[in-house]
């Protein structure tokens, strides 16, 4: 037996040096490693080898199998090596190729006029806050000095989960649940996302909105109108405004702001937010004394000044994924 394993080793020596793929060391090692292979069947006839010639052959063995690997492993290395050779001989770059460009993205016009607006702000003093869209009908409608008969409340234009959670409408609850956690004097706007029942050319079922909130000693209208007039010259330069007499439940009094906008037939008033001194009944119900603080609110929709800022007719460009559109702001 001893002179058999010898003898498979010499001529496996002499089949591996004929190999050339990888396909042919794999079924050569099969052949003779295998569980049906040939030293596999050299080994199993060693039940019949007395016990003092047992260790010997099968440390033998053990060192022809060590041996036919270690060949095969070589073998594989060196097809391998020449494989990756002749790969590089055959591959041709042509250097006089223009390079492959980086295709860069860039935000949403969307998001890049929420940052836009809340640099405007924050620029001013105003903290950036945020909340749930999930929202509890006591912040969304209640504390808003909203009566229950106001027709936001209804179905048709508000998404319902059940009596007492929805999808928010505005992000006025985000003031609520900021004034319940802070005492004045304090400034911020709180922009997100927002949910209404409705879809056309100037209306989506989700949109985005900012709102802002100042309460402090003697603020009066004046500062409001101060503040909004600051952020209509850095978003659209020097425009002519007015504000018009509104009505809103949780400011008292309310105005619409509007900005004079040049267009190819003359001059054109646009509104672009509502805003107003915060009732009274508001700052009670979150626990703040009205005979010794005042603050101004404002909304406005930010999907309506980045059409403004960028001249876009229709809503509905901003969420259909269209490239062409998309690509416009990078």
């Amino acid at each position: 037996m001893k002179e058999k394993l010898l003898q498979l080793k010499e001529i496996a020596m002499e089949e591996v040096k004929e190999l050339s793929s990888i396909k042919d060391i794999e079924d050569y090692k099969v052949k003779i490693l295998g569980k049906k292979g040939t030293l596999t069947d050299v080994m199993k006839s060693m039940k019949d080898l007395s016990n003092e010639d047992r260790p010997v052959i099968g440390k033998i063995a053990n060192e022809v199998r060590d041996s036919i690997t270690l060949l095969l492993d070589e073998k594989y290395s060196e097809i391998k090596e020449i494989e990756k050779k002749d790969k590089i001989g055959k591959e041709f770059i042509d250097i006089t190729l223009p390079g492959k460009k980086n295709k860069k993205g860039g935000f949403h016009p969307i998001t890049e006029t929420m940052y836009f607006m809340e640099k405007i702000f924050s620029d001013m003093g105003f903290d950036i806050a945020d909340g749930p869209e999930a929202e509890l009908i006591y912040y969304n409608f209640d504390a808003l000095n909203i009566p229950q008969s106001h027709p936001s409340r209804n179905m048709q234009d508000t998404f319902y989960f059940n009596s007492n959670l929805i999808l928010r409408t505005q992000t006025s609850p985000v003031q609520i649940r900021y004034m319940e956690n802070k005492k004045p004097p304090f400034r911020m706007v709180c922009p997100g996302k927002v949910y209404r029942s409705d879809y056309d050319a100037t209306h989506s079922p989700m949109f985005h909105q900012m709102e802002g909130l100042m309460i402090g000693k003697n603020i009066s209208f004046a500062n409001l109108k101060a503040i909004l007039m600051e952020f209509v010259q850095k978003t659209f330069g020097d425009k002519k405004v007015r504000f018009r007499p509104h009505f809103f439940p949780f400011t008292e009094p309310s105005a619409e702001m509007d900005v004079e906008f040049v267009t190819d037939k003359g001059t054109k008033w646009l509104e672009i937010m509502g805003c107003g001194m915060v009732d009274p009944a508001v700052l009670k119900e979150v626990g703040i004394d009205p005979d010794e603080y005042t603050g101004f609110a404002f909304g406005m929709g930010i999907e309506r000044i980045a059409m403004l800022r960028h001249g876009i007719d229709d809503l509905r460009a901003f969420f259909e994924n269209d490239m062409r559109f998309l690509e416009q702001f990078k």
